[in-house]
Parts: structure tokens; C-alpha cells; sequence
């Protein structure tokens, strides 16, 4: 499938990369979201790392009133039920990602030197692209997220992915997606086989400190 390169924010390392983590942001904000977490990582604890930040392209959202904003993809219900995406939007988005991963490629860094990284809807996405991806990632990175069209994992599921490191975390009081909702895609992953680090603080919708010194812990780990 082809798909169009999204636009991107870009974080260079002081000299060229030879690892790159792809982070999606949550619905309604951009690409710019996060890149404020990159000034505080001890960025000399990792090898010569590429942040990109794709923008979700512009979509209506049904639960919003079919308010257009960037999204990537409809969610159909309020209700925390297995068909809450869009299917669709959810396999368009998850070809835009690999797009981006073979954009790396192009740019010299295996796919085992990439970590697929998002925040809620786009951490739903990189675990759906990632878990499917057919050749093995460094890692994927899933904050205040769950596992979207859970009923086809273990159908489609990569075996070249079975075992990438996957880090999880959640908000003991996130009143956007439920911890409880969360937790239990945690323990799909972890029945599964898949080596799951999971981890919850005290917050809502949202990162604290101590998680991202958890995130540059893991990320020294995957890109080592």
C-alpha cells in the first residue's frame, strides 16, 4: 500500500543518527507535542538518536460532534468496547507509519535500531503497526494507550515482533482512557507471550518526571 509521506518535526543528534524513535502524538494535538519531553532526556545516554514527530492528518471525530482535527483515526463510541475505533482509519494510519519507517531505512537505520512511540490514540497506533511489522523493531513505546482492534493480534501478529520490548504505562486516575481498559490490553500482550514492562503513576491523562526518567531508562536499554 502506498501512503503519503506525513509532514514531520524533526530532533537531530549533534552528529548523524544511527537510531531513530517515531512518536505519535494523542487526538487533537501535533507533532509539536512532544517535543519538549526530548530536553529532558540525558540525550548522551543514548546512541545518535532521530525524534520524529509525525502531524496526524486532519480528520473528522464522531465522539467530537464530527469536530475535524488532526486524528488518527474516528473513534465511533464513548463506550471503552472493542469496536471503539474506526478500522479503517486505523490500517490507513498504521501504512503512514510504515511509510515513516521506510523513510528511516532510506536514511540508514534498521528497522532493529527504530522505536515506534505514542500517547494515547497514537500510542494505539504504534502498537498495532509495530506488533504487525514484519521485520523486528528496538522496541515500542505505549503511553495512556490500549491495543486497538485487539480481537485480529493474534492473527496478524509479526512473529518477527514477538519478542520486541514493549514499555507500557498508564495513570492510576486517567479519566480519558480508563487505567482499568489499559490494563487489561496489558494483559493481552503479556498472554500472548510478549515481553510487556508495564508501569502506573499517580496522574491523569498525562507524563510525569518519574516516567520519563523510566522512558530514558528503557530507551538507553533498546537503542544500546
Amino acid at each position: 500500500m502506498n501512503a503519503a509521506l506525513l509532514p514531520v518535526v524533526e530532533i537531530e543528534p549533534a552528529v548523524p543518527a544511527t537510531r531513530s524513535v517515531i512518536w505519535l502524538h494523542g487526538l487533537g494535538a501535533d507533532g509539536h507535542d512532544f517535543e519538549p519531553v526530548v530536553d529532558e532526556f540525558d540525550l548522551d545516554r543514548l546512541p545518535p538518536t532521530r525524534f520524529v514527530f509525525p502531524h496526524a492528518p486532519m480528520r473528522a471525530v464522531t465522539i467530537n460532534g464530527g469536530y475535524v482535527m488532526r486524528a488518527w483515526y474516528d473513534i465511533l463510541s464513548m463506550d471503552f468496547s472493542e469496536r471503539r475505533e474506526d478500522p479503517a482509519g486505523v490500517l490507513e494510519s498504521a501504512a503512514q507509519v510504515e511509510a515513516l519507517i521506510a523513510r528511516e531505512n532510506a536514511r540508514g537505520i534498521a528497522d532493529g535500531h527504530i522505536v515506534l512511540a505514542g500517547f494515547s490514540q497514537g500510542g494505539a497506533i504504534a502498537l498495532h503497526t509495530a506488533l504487525r511489522h514484519p521485520r523486528r523493531l528496538a522496541g515500542v513505546l505505549a503511553l495512556s494507550t490500549y491495543v486497538p482492534l485487539a480481537d485480529t493480534l493474534a492473527a496478524e501478529a509479526a512473529p518477527a515482533n514477538r519478542d520486541v520490548p514493549l514499555f507500557m504505562a498508564h495513570g492510576l486516575g486517567d479519566p480519558v482512557i480508563p487505567y482499568a481498559f489499559s490494563r487489561r490490553s496489558g494483559d493481552l500482550l503479556a498472554d500472548l507471550g510478549y515481553p510487556l514492562e508495564w508501569h502506573d503513576y499517580p496522574m491523569d491523562h498525562a507524563l510525569c518526571l518519574e516516567e520519563v526518567r523510566h522512558i530514558e531508562d528503557w530507551l538507553a536499554r533498546v537503542l544500546a
